[in-house]
């Protein structure tokens, strides 16, 4: 059974599961759909067309689900999924998608957005990403799974950022940050400073995969072409997942990426 205040505004079309929790003041408009066990506290707005799913926790002040601040947009049915165990905490805004960028931005599984966090329209998140306090993210930036965005970091559009990856605090970043790796630094001047070691460590990885993604990092910080470079690293880990996701990563981007 639902719990809802009295006081929160509930469009007639929200589609509420058992165990919800809506707190005071809350607003919820139209085409909602909320899972089960989810706790929605007090003066969260949830604007419109979006699915959170089950055991999440969105904290006061949190805007959930508005227009997005893109000059194109027009009206569109646009979309904000969110999916199971994540954590929205105070004044942390997420919009929906663009038409242009595929109508919908995704929040993965057990992700965690910190008070006052913007992530704009069309970005991708894939499972337990950590974005810090006044972390912003512009339109159509994805983050691969488990990576983390230390505070006041600002990343540009279109940015990818790999897994695993740890961006340092107050920086910002225009072009992709690699997986497994520590980025650090403001705009062009961003250096991957090393392999995220401990975090790496932290979720388990293998000494032996730890060991080659530090050769695959000291490789890069040579002066050899990028290609030889990718070349290089896939002779000398030919068997080695986390290398191949480093390496595909490199040769799949647009905007180019921090070595």
């Amino acid at each position: 059974m639902a719990i809802l205040h009295p006081t929160a505004i509930i469009h007639p079309t929200v589609q509420i599961a058992d165990g919800v929790s809506v707190g005071p003041y809350a607003v919820i408009g139209p085409n909602v759909v909320i899972g089960q066990d989810t706790e929605i506290q007090g003066h969260v707005n949830i604007d419109k067309n979006t699915t959170i799913g089950q055991r999440c926790r969105l904290y006061p002040f949190a805007s959930i689900g508005a227009d997005p601040q893109d000059m194109k947009y027009a009206g569109e049915e646009t979309k904000l999924l969110i999916g199971d165990e994540v954590t929205v905490r105070e004044s942390a805004t997420i919009h929906r998608g663009t038409i242009g960028g595929g109508g919908t931005t995704r929040i993965g599984d057990k992700c965690l957005i910190m008070a006052t966090c913007h992530v704009a329209h069309d970005c991708q998140l894939a499972k337990e990403v950590i974005l810090s306090s006044f972390a912003v993210l512009a339109g159509h930036v994805h983050i691969d799974e488990q990576a983390t965005i230390s505070g006041s970091t600002a990343i540009h559009q279109f940015v990818r950022v790999g897994r695993h990856a740890f961006v340092g605090g107050m920086s910002g970043v225009v072009k992709d940050a690699p997986p497994f790796m520590i980025l650090a630094g403001v705009r062009d001047k961003a250096v991957v400073v090393s392999p995220n070691s401990i975090g790496i460590k932290r979720k388990g990885f293998s000494e032996e995969s730890l060991a080659a993604i530090t050769g695959a990092f000291k490789l890069l910080h040579t002066r050899q072409p990028l290609n030889e470079v990718l070349t290089e690293i896939e002779a000398q880990w030919p068997n080695c997942p986390e290398t191949k996701v480093i390496v595909e990563f490199y040769r799949d981007s647009v905007r180019g990426v921090y070595r």
